[in-house]
């Protein structure tokens, strides 16, 4: 897991909702706090943020926590102009485009684990497709892909038109995935249904009989009785996504941690947005359940609490 711990700078940092009342040194402290902290990001990060918020305001009625899902990318880009105190991402932030924008802009951050996901590919009920191996998939998403028909991916894959649904360019498993599966992120065929939001493709794999789709496990767990999950054989046999193939990465090589990155200005100045996310981490996986993702191992929780402590200065 990449660490990332930056000196805070505060200069250049657009200031989000109210200012706070009261304070708070843990997010699991009974003492209340106020004011409006501001999350956007990852789709597949969503669920788990969403249910952390909800949870926090419960104990915190005056503090106000919005939740955006406009995708990894979109994310950094508001985090980095420093229009928000955290961003979701289902990826590390990019060394070469990101992290020097948000250098320009003197906005510095703290990255924390917070639960891991695997992307689960998925095709309608309908197309029954057991597994697939990584040259498979390479052959269906890389780009100039001519594969307009499953059966020519051999192996004794069914017949069906192909048609494909998956992340936007904005999102963190478009990244993952292309890199991971063709070598390159981004490298990807360009003839198919995208979306920022997973339930959108969710749906449209479900609609279309011969549809495949891929998005964060979760999405995959809310949706199982109208979907088919596919296996993955990353070299060691075909093997599905599931809390425990994801948390020893047997399933590769789609298993990955997600992240919420802190700005480290908000982090010292802002005692809502500390609480929230000390909130956050210690109920950790308490929320991971309500959001149906999967929680991070005990060695990962011990890690992220620890990190967020340094960043604290505690």
């Amino acid at each position: 897991m990449q660490k990332r711990l930056m000196i805070a700078a505060v200069s250049g940092i657009l200031a989000v909702g109210v200012s706070a009342c009261g304070s708070s040194d843990s997010g699991s402290s009974t003492s209340s706090v106020s004011g409006a902290v501001a999350v956007d990001g990852s789709s597949t990060v969503f669920p788990f943020a969403q249910a952390a918020a909800e949870s926090f305001q419960a104990e915190n009625p005056d503090a106000k926590v919005t939740v955006g899902e406009s995708g990894t990318g979109g994310g950094f880009e508001k985090f980095c102009a420093g229009e928000i105190d955290v961003a979701d991402a289902s990826r590390p932030i990019d060394e070469a485009e990101e992290v020097p924008v948000c250098k320009d802009n003197k906005v510095e951050y703290v990255e924390i684990a917070v639960a891991n996901d695997g992307i689960a590919i998925a095709t309608n009920p309908g197309l029954k497709i057991a597994c697939f191996t990584t040259d498979q998939l390479n052959q269906l998403w890389k780009k100039g892909s001519t594969v307009s028909d499953y059966n020519q991916l051999g192996g004794g894959t069914p017949a069906g038109k192909v048609s494909l649904f998956g992340p936007g360019t904005d999102s963190g498993t478009f990244d993952f995935f292309t890199e991971e599966i063709n070598g390159e992120k981004g490298d990807t065929r360009t003839d198919y249904q995208p979306s920022e939001d997973d339930n959108v493709l969710v749906q449209g794999v479900e609609g279309d009989s011969t549809a495949l789709g891929y998005f964060g496990f979760s999405y995959y767990e809310s949706n199982a009785d109208k979907l088919n999950l596919v296996a993955v054989d990353g070299g060691d046999g075909c093997i599905k996504p599931s809390i425990e193939t994801i948390q020893n990465g047997s399933y590769k090589p789609l298993s990955r941690e997600i992240y919420m990155y802190v700005n480290t200005a908000s982090l010292a100045d802002k005692p809502q947005v500390k609480a929230f996310i000390n909130y956050a981490v210690d109920n950790a996986d308490e929320s991971a359940k309500t959001a149906q993702i999967v929680p991070l191992t005990p060695a990962q929780l011990t890690e992220a609490k620890d990190l967020l402590s340094k960043a604290e200065g505690s």
